[in-house]
């Protein structure tokens, strides 16, 4: 049986869908489509169900991934390991929210970038959940970093922390506030303190408000700004009170230029995910850099 038709077959399969299969692979959508029906022939059995929305692996294709993905990958990481003994610099194309990928990944990896005989190049993108992943899919990123958990089996992720919410405003909008701000019914009080937010949804503060409070919040956003560190110096600055993950501020409320609002008994997290498309692990480069977030992670609070 032709490898480079099981090939073809194990990306469709991860991917879930001839078009991403197709991106993975450098290779046309129908010449993907004339791959899989030939491998069909082949075996005389269909291997997947066309839907609107992608393909669904038939028992047969099922059965046939978990036999063959394995074997493929292995060949994958004996190839690799290969090319690992070359002296050429090896890239890692990693992407993430811009606040922690700058403030958290980039100083693990950068100590992973020395010249000790493992080193590779770091090449780093910005964006949000959907974006990241979405590029990782296409094979334009080697990992990623986002909020969301991928579905299928195209990537794996794997937790890498949580992350604290903190409810923060200038100590002069905290004292306005008074002292139902530390109340479980505080919400009406922190009511009339203009907000600070990367989105016009709110989407810190709402997340915040629900967690804590039961409700929404009621004032509108007077700062948007789709930078958590934007969003941190414009609190600073005065202009009102703001959501903000506990290392990001951490500083900050340690020399007093912000002031917590709020210390619920159970605070509300975020959890950030490590994503790598299936298969890429074997990777020299990109299993170094995974393993070295994920030990760096094990000290973030």
């Amino acid at each position: 049986m032709d490898l480079a038709l099981l090939r073809t077959f194990v990306t469709v399969h991860r991917a879930g869908s001839f078009t991403r299969a197709a991106a993975l692979l450098g290779l046309s959508q129908p010449a993907v489509t004339s791959q899989i029906r030939t491998l069909e022939r082949q075996l005389g059995r269909p291997l997947f169900l066309r839907q609107a929305r992608g393909v669904t692996p038939t028992t047969v294709g099922d059965e046939l991934a978990h036999k063959a993905a394995p074997h493929l990958d292995a060949l994958v990481e004996v190839a690799e390991a290969g090319l690992a003994d070359d002296s050429a610099l090896r890239t890692l194309h990693l992407a993430g929210p811009p606040e922690f990928t700058s403030e958290r990944a980039l100083p693990a990896l950068t100590e992973l970038t020395a010249e000790d005989g493992h080193a590779f190049a770091l090449r780093i993108s910005f964006g949000n959940a959907e974006e990241t992943l979405e590029g990782l899919a296409a094979g334009h990123h080697d990992l990623a970093i986002g909020t969301a958990r991928p579905r299928g089996s195209l990537l794996t992720a794997t937790p890498l922390c949580d992350e604290v919410h903190v409810l923060v405003a200038a100590p002069d909008w905290a004292e306005r506030a008074g002292a139902e701000k530390l109340s479980a019914t505080g919400a009406s009080a922190l009511g009339q303190v203009p907000v600070v937010e990367v989105h016009e949804s709110l989407p810190f503060v709402t997340r915040y408000w629900a967690s804590v409070f039961d409700a929404r919040p009621a004032a509108p956003a007077t700062v948007v700004a789709p930078d958590l560190r934007a969003v941190l110096a414009c609190t600073i600055a005065g202009a009102g009170l703001a959501v903000l993950p506990r290392y990001l501020c951490a500083q900050a409320l340690e020399r007093g230029d912000v002031v917590a609002l709020q210390d619920p008994p159970i605070p509300p997290l975020r959890t950030y995910f490590l994503v790598a498309r299936t298969g890429t692990l074997a990777l020299p480069h990109i299993a170094r850099a995974h393993e070295g977030l994920l030990r760096a992670a094990a000290a973030w609070s």
